[in-house]
């Protein structure tokens, strides 16, 4: 697989069907069944996830026997990370700036 670009990454934290199985991968490695378990959906649409997931760089897949056993691996999350970091002290300096003016006009 070629290195997944930012977007994919972004893409595939989109979906909250994606983020509850990275949460679930972040906990121990799962088998795709075990990955289907909490959702309501078809065993291709939860492949068509994984998919995604795996193309962003941010599971990793193994076969073990019959099964494909899948694993988180966070380091694309670092750059969703730094993003919204950003953006935190960016709402840290407005907020700390209408503090301010609040306690000037009091």
């Amino acid at each position: 697989m070629q290195n997944a670009l930012p977007s994919d990454v972004f893409r595939a934290v989109s979906d909250p069907t994606r983020r509850q199985m990275l949460e679930l991968l972040g906990v121990g490695e799962r088998t795709a069944d075990e990955l289907a378990q909490p959702f309501d959906m078809s065993q291709p649409a939860v492949s068509q996830h994984l998919r995604v997931l795996r193309d962003a760089g941010l599971v990793n897949v193994r076969k073990e026997g019959r099964h494909r056993v899948y694993s988180l691996d966070p380091q694309p999350l670092r750059e969703v990370f730094d993003w919204a970091q950003y953006f935190e002290g960016f709402w840290r300096k407005k907020l700390s700036a209408l503090g301010r003016e609040l306690d000037r006009t009091r």
